[in-house]
């Protein structure tokens, strides 16, 4: 299995000052940062195939990773036009999503608990999404809306009528097979093959799970801590109510 972490952006949102900005992955809670959790997370799962992409800054992450001496030494996959949308971060991986295997697909800005990845790479042959119903409402949350058990919608806005009997936050974790790994590169080769490289890559991932044809799994993950860190409040929210709730894993938290 491999795991694919997409930490290209910039991170505008946290309003930094321009000196003082650097990749949202590098962000540390408890002296850690949340590249570093990715990767004990990820090894205490038995993943170490592991491709990073990133775009601002790649100097700084590769800075970290020789930091913490990785072994073996993650992939770098470089995106030059970061500040376009991230479905174009996603198609200069294109490669580590098609090259074979099972792939999890993970965003780099998301503090987290242990028993999502256990959620994320638990049993064979699956297509999985992570689900939290116990999100806060507003527009900032990509929702999920199921009817029966099957993904009718994917986005941030919900179009008015929509018929589903269950709805929550995407986690932004995903794991596909392999066949549905090298769908979701069509799609993503689409987007920018038709001009739309300055699309998020959740409008792909919309089209991937709608069209039917890759069943997803659904993992409710609601209970779990986890945060998404995109706004400077949410640094606050991060270190002060996750990080202490996190379930304790040896060598991320202390």
């Amino acid at each position: 299995m491999r795991a694919i972490i997409l930490a290209a952006g910039l991170g505008l949102r946290l309003q930094q000052p321009p000196e003082e900005q650097f990749p949202k992955c590098l962000l540390s809670f408890d002296g850690v940062s949340l590249l570093e959790r990715h990767l004990q997370l990820l090894d205490a799962a038995g993943i170490d195939d592991i491709v990073i992409a990133v775009g601002f800054k790649p100097e700084r992450v590769r800075d970290e990773l020789e930091r913490l001496d990785c072994d073996p030494f993650p992939e770098m996959v470089l995106n030059l036009d970061y500040q376009l949308g991230s479905v174009l971060t996603v198609h200069t991986v294109a490669e580590a999503l098609t090259r074979g295997g099972d792939v999890l697909l993970m965003d780099a800005d998301v503090l987290y608990d242990a028993r999502m990845i256990d959620a994320l790479v638990a049993g064979t042959n699956v297509n999985r999404v992570l689900l939290d119903r116990g999100f806060e409402a507003g527009d900032e949350p990509v929702k999920l809306c199921l009817k029966d058990g099957v993904p009718v919608e994917f986005r941030k806005q919900l179009a008015v009528g929509l018929d589903y009997d269950t709805i929550g936050e995407s986690v932004g974790f995903f794991r596909f097979r392999e066949d549905t790994a090298r769908r979701f590169a069509e799609i993503v080769a689409g987007y920018v093959d038709g001009g739309r490289s300055n699309m998020p890559h959740e409008e792909a991932l919309r089209d991937l799970l709608l069209e039917g044809h890759h069943p997803f799994d659904i993992a409710d993950v609601t209970g779990a801590p986890w945060i998404e860190i995109d706004f400077p409040n949410d640094v606050a929210r991060a270190g002060n109510e996750v990080l202490p709730r996190l379930q304790r894993t040896v060598g991320v938290t202390r």
